[in-house]
Parts: C-alpha cells; sequence; structure tokens
C-alpha cells in the first residue's frame, strides 16, 4: 500500500518530532481570513461551546502556551514577530539548534500568524485548532496540510505539597488520575501516613458528591484495598494535591 508524500510527512513529523515536543495534531478538514470567517470557523469546529470552554479530554489550549504551526510545503506560519521563541534557549544556555519554532499564546488568547494575522487559540484542542485553521488557509494555500505541536505546557499545571516525595507544581498535558499523579512525584515520603486532600476551586457538577467545600478526601491504602475506587479522580488544572 502506498500513501501520498504529504500524508508521509504528516506521519513522519508526528511520530518524530512530537514525542519531543508534546503533543501534535494535523487538520483533518477542508475557505478568506476575515474576522467574520474566523468566527464562524470557531463556531463550526467547537459549536455551542465555542465561548464557554473550561476542561476538555484533550489537552485545552491555554495562555502562555507555546504552540508550533506549520503548514506542509510552506514550513513555520508563526508570525516574525510572534516568533520570538524560535531560537529556545537550551538547557546548557545560549539557543538550542534543535528548538522547534513557536509562538506564545498571549493573554487575549490569540496567536499571530503569517498571512492570516491574529487568530484566537484558547479554548481549543490542537486538533481542533489545526481543522480551524485549515479553513482559514485554504483560501490562500491549495488544499493546506496544518500540523499543530504544543511545544511547551505553561497554562495548564496542578500543585503538589506537602509529605509527598517530590512537591511542587508539575504541567498536566494528559489526562491523569490522583494515583498517577501521586507516581508523577515519586510517591510519598517517609512521614506520609498516606492520606491525600485534593482542593480545587471549579468543582464539576458531576464531582459535587465526592468534594465537600472544594475539598476531596483520598485514602491511598484504601484505594491499593479496592476501597472507594471512585475518589481516584482525574487532576484538574489548578488543582492543588496535599499530601498528609
Amino acid at each position: 500500500m502506498s500513501f501520498p508524500k504529504w500524508i508521509l510527512a504528516g506521519i513522519m513529523f508526528c511520530f518524530v518530532i512530537a514525542p519531543f515536543a508534546g503533543q501534535c495534531a494535523q487538520s483533518t478538514a477542508d475557505v478568506s481570513a476575515s474576522n467574520e470567517l474566523k468566527e464562524k470557523a470557531r463556531k463550526d469546529i467547537l459549536g455551542a461551546k465555542s465561548s464557554d470552554i473550561t476542561q476538555s479530554e484533550n489537552y485545552v489550549i491555554g495562555v502562555g502556551d507555546l504552540l508550533s504551526v506549520t503548514i506542509f510545503g510552506e514550513g513555520d506560519m508563526a508570525a516574525p514577530s510572534a516568533a520570538g521563541n524560535a531560537a529556545a534557549a537550551s538547557p546548557t544556555g545560549g539557543a538550542n539548534p534543535n528548538a522547534i519554532a513557536s509562538v506564545e499564546v498571549r493573554v487575549d488568547g490569540e496567536i499571530s500568524l503569517k498571512h492570516i494575522g491574529d487568530v484566537k487559540a484558547v479554548g481549543m484542542t490542537l486538533t481542533q485548532l489545526a481543522d480551524y485553521l485549515k479553513k482559514l488557509y485554504a483560501p490562500i494555500f491549495d488544499s493546506p496540510v496544518v500540523t499543530t505541536v504544543l511545544v511547551r505546557s505553561n497554562s495548564s499545571k496542578y500543585s503538589v505539597m506537602g509529605k509527598a516525595a517530590k512537591s511542587g507544581v508539575f504541567p498536566l498535558t494528559v489526562q491523569m488520575s490522583l494515583v498517577e499523579a501521586i507516581a508523577r512525584c515519586e510517591g510519598f515520603n517517609e512521614w506520609s501516613n498516606r492520606q491525600i486532600t485534593v482542593i480545587r476551586k471549579d468543582v464539576h457538577e458531576q464531582d459535587k458528591d465526592l468534594f465537600k467545600n472544594h475539598t476531596l478526601d483520598f485514602d491511598y491504602n484504601d484505594f491499593l484495598k479496592g476501597k472507594n475506587v471512585e475518589r481516584n479522580i482525574d487532576v484538574q488544572s489548578g488543582d492543588v494535591i496535599v499530601v498528609h
């Protein structure tokens, strides 16, 4: 079985580059980039949730995130004035020659791209953004293949404090359960009793039975015995996990 070259290029990009960048998505849908078209295209992709998106099963783009936007055969689409992160610093200092060119999501939720100007990215998943940009670039390029990459997450994060082996602020780039978050911080220190409290500012309706006054108590030892497994909730951006 043979594939068109542009499909093979997209597959190679996602499998070779994306593992180093975090997450990758390519446009999946096939139209000038006026403000009216931008809003219509956004609503086409997001539907009724276009003006009120807070959480998704996939990573949702937020303010401060660094994104790479490329079109096959055309290269990086970051506007020159917005491509300040193209030569990211290496761990040893100086420019990193292997860095992926990126554009930052500004506080207004928009990114600046070549040919189409400022477009809103906040609230979309990477796939939704790729599909959205494909619609905006269609009048400019013939059947554009748009690839979006999360170069670095700066918006979605949670905190771990208390008697964890490793406390701090962690990026939340994939869906993660409470137990997985504990494993990520290398478990408990020697003084922990393995009791955990999750503090959450915005509690969704489906979780209100578990949270009391915006807090959830979780007993790790009970979980290992198969008790109260429903308390092993998915971590949300902004959660504070206190290990006792």
